[in-house]
């Protein structure tokens, strides 16, 4: 039996066919769970989330417009879950944002106010946000999870301000793990190795990473998005039951090595 039947949730970062969202998407498809899924305002970007969904087997998905910037679009967005739905069981939150102009080697210490406080916002806040809104939803009890980075623990060249942001989301992981724990809601976060996605493309240097993970990591190759997509769906579903305030590592190996 699939691991994630009978399970819903808000699946938020679904943009294009190479998101990492589009393989998490996959995964939990395929294990059961029924997933509500949010685009960017505009025509244009709902046909991208709509096909990349379509090509996974998700022929009439439940869409629903939300900019993560706008409080009042994520409330709109999770207000509309509450009326068609009652309840969800799971968020995934795979959005972040950093100007590319900023994510090139030796250009952090320059970086502008704005480039920083918005980096954060997107990239870590909103997960609070989203979290804030969801767990009302969640009165079975239910599993969150965000996607992080190993720049959040250690200095990667181009990667930057995003480092900064993705360091605050792991640690208001663990602090929403902390409060949302006694209303039986894990908190988790997933920290994929470098792939081959639109945004990872901006970081300056990107194609150099990849080949250094190959040549370093124990498993010498980089990670699919498949990989990802499996590992979350099992932190989203009763397997991982005793699992919460954690980032785990899906990087062939990499983040163990001292190189």
């Amino acid at each position: 039996m699939a691991f994630m039947q009978g399970l819903r949730g808000v699946v938020v970062g679904v943009a294009n066919e190479h998101s990492i969202a589009t393989g998490i998407a996959a995964s939990l498809k395929r294990e059961g769970a029924e997933c509500l899924f949010t685009h960017l305002p505009g025509e244009k970007n709902e046909r991208r989330t709509r096909k990349a969904l379509e090509a996974i087997g998700y022929t009439t998905p439940w869409l629903a417009p939300m900019d993560a910037a706008s409080d009042e679009q994520i409330d709109a967005t999770f207000a509309r879950v509450a009326s068609e739905f009652g309840t969800i069981d799971f968020l995934v939150h795979c959005i972040a944002f950093a100007d590319k102009d900023w994510l090139k080697p030796d250009r952090f210490a320059g970086t502008p106010r704005s480039v920083f406080t918005t980096a954060c916002d997107i990239s870590a806040y909103t997960y609070v946000a989203m979290a804030n809104r969801a767990a009302p939803l969640m009165t079975n009890g239910g599993a969150m999870i965000a996607l992080s980075y190993y720049g959040s623990e250690k200095a990667v060249p181009g990667y930057n301000v995003m480092g900064v942001a993705k360091a605050a989301l792991e640690s208001s992981t663990r602090y929403l793990a902390m409060e949302l724990g006694s209303r039986k809601i894990r908190v988790n976060a997933v920290s994929a190795g470098p792939v081959r996605t639109l945004s990872a493309m901006a970081v300056g240097g990107f194609s150099e990473i990849l080949e250094w993970v190959e040549k370093k990591a124990p498993l010498h190759r980089n990670i699919t998005s498949e990989e990802v997509g499996n590992a979350s769906a099992f932190l989203l579903s009763p397997l991982a039951s005793g699992i919460t305030g954690q980032v785990l590592f899906v990087d062939s190996g990499y983040g163990i090595m001292g190189l």
